[in-house]
């Protein structure tokens, strides 16, 4: 069971709920009293006719129109019937249930002014295992994620649809009443960075795991090349002491020590230094960790946060107009993240190409033992390319847009969602262009037998032959790519290696 509070909630803890449709969620006692404290706060307030912006006006430039009392449900329900205005295709399920478990913990802070009732049926369809249908299209990263998040509280009001059919139907199948929206629930559940932000997080808890990925796949490419390990001596890194920097080249020196290939060439080599992608791993594996690390620390202060507006703070019976919606301090770590991880694809293709580079690397053209006849890994090389040409592509900062919207008065966006999708395919690009790199490398290591690499690095390769045997002759490429991806994915490869890293 994850409980959450509004403020301790991880990008792991996240993760593990989010892709496990099947976990639990709830709400600590405090959150449950503080949430209870803001929507007493709004009842006084509509009861004394108060003007408040969301609760008894209208939205956006609507803001300077009064609602009566009598019309505050409405108001509330037909927000979310027209901001749910999202195009395109449905976004991923783990997408949709880490947004809903960012939304109740937004909304745990208690600044919201939501019922805990309204809450709780949120929570009762998240540990349900419902999946709202929301378009991927439509945000612009400001005023929150609106369209998407309209489109969840859609299902919410039993409105819109889950998993393609009628969300009252499903509702209903699950014993789950559909709400009714009272004053300032619609705006509550639609103002913040949700969409972005479940991205965001998904994307760091995925690439961490790149990381260690990336250092697996290198140093087996390294070996098949029959490189040096000096330029991972620990005294050089200490001298540039990057912290991701040292992981990596102590994960290098980890991996490939032992190696019967490294001892075979130890004495006598008139190899000097590798190139670059060889030589210059830890160095660029580690500048991708650091940005990793920056942007997650970004994105769990963001999940810990109130977005919506306005804020309600119960104990000064006070509500406060402001931005904290504005996906900006998101938007640009997304584009960060989505460089820093598209560099780990663009050095594993080059090492690829030494690989089958006969010219570069030394091994048979094209891995293959029996050239001409059989091309071998050749068009292996081709598809990481093409992924990391489309990087180059998805890349290119999102945040740097901006289009006004709501007749000028939201006249800067920050186009986070843009960026997150973008990040999203960057991140199933780099898995597959480091798949493509493990492959590559084990039958690498093999043409080279009887000589055996590290302890570490055999049982990735052992790892990697429970699916793909050694290709002697062609075969569907496609078949084995996708065999040594699902490792991956699978977490395989990185357990495979058996020591820490």
């Amino acid at each position: 069971m994850l409980y959450l509070d509004g403020s301790s909630l991880g990008i792991d803890a996240l993760a593990a709920a989010a892709l496990d449709p099947t976990s639990q969620i709830g709400l600590t006692p405090g959150s449950r009293e503080r949430v209870q404290s803001a929507r007493d706060a709004v009842e006084r307030w509509i009861a004394e006719g108060r003007i408040v912006y969301g609760m008894t006006t209208g939205f956006g430039e609507f803001a300077n129109v009064f609602i009566p009392t009598e019309h505050v449900e409405l108001l509330q329900e037909n927000l979310i019937i027209s901001h749910s205005a999202g195009m395109g295709d449905p976004l991923p399920d783990a997408v949709v249930r880490a947004m809903m478990i960012l939304r109740v913990n937004a909304l745990a802070k208690g600044l919201s002014g939501i019922r805990l009732s309204t809450l709780d049926t949120l929570v009762a369809m998240i540990n349900a295992g419902i999946t709202p249908t929301i378009p991927e299209q439509g945000s612009v990263g400001s005023s929150g994620d609106l369209a998407p998040l309209a489109h969840l509280a859609l299902a919410l009001i039993g409105k819109g649809e889950i998993n393609g059919r009628p969300a009252a139907d499903v509702l209903r199948e699950h014993g789950i009443e559909p709400v009714r929206l009272a004053a300032k629930e619609g705006l509550a559940l639609i103002n913040g960075t949700q969409m972005m932000c479940a991205y965001g997080a998904l994307a760091v808890h995925r690439a961490r795991r790149l990381c260690d990925a990336a250092d697996i796949a290198g140093a087996l490419s390294a070996d098949a090349l029959r490189g040096t390990d000096n330029a991972f001596d620990q005294r050089l890194h200490e001298a540039r002491p990057h912290p991701g920097q040292l992981r990596s080249a102590r994960n290098l020196r980890t991996l490939m020590h032992g190696s019967a290939i490294r001892a075979s060439h130890r004495e006598g080599d008139d190899k000097v230094q590798d190139a670059y992608s060889l030589r210059c791993m830890p160095q660029v594996h580690g500048a991708t960790r650091d940005s990793v690390e920056y942007c997650a620390t970004v994105i769990e202060r963001e999940m810990n946060s109130a977005t919506d507006n306005p804020l309600i703070f119960a104990d000064d019976d006070t509500h406060v107009e402001g931005g904290n919606f504005h996906g900006q301090p998101v938007a640009l770590v997304l584009d960060f993240l989505g460089i820093a991880i598209a560099e780990l694809a663009s050095i594993s293709e080059r090492r690829t190409e030494r690989m089958v580079n006969h010219a570069l690397g030394g091994l048979p053209r094209f891995l293959t033992p029996n050239g001409g006849l059989h091309s071998g890994m050749m068009i292996a090389q081709y598809t990481a390319a093409a992924m990391v040409s489309e990087n180059k592509v998805y890349a290119h900062p999102a945040s740097v847009d901006s289009i006004p919207t709501s007749a000028n008065q939201e006249d800067h966006n920050s186009m986070g969602s843009i960026g997150a999708r973008k990040l999203w395919h960057i991140v199933q690009n780099v898995e597959r262009v480091i798949s493509i790199e493990l492959l590559c490398a084990a039958q690498g290591i093999d043409l080279l037998r009887p000589l055996t690499s590290s302890e570490p690095l055999e049982r990735v390769i052992a790892c990697i032959r429970t699916r793909v045997p050694f290709a002697s002759e062609d075969r569907i490429l496609h078949v084995d790519m996708n065999a040594v991806h699902a490792l991956l994915l699978e977490d395989a490869i990185n357990a495979a290696v058996g020591v820490p890293l």
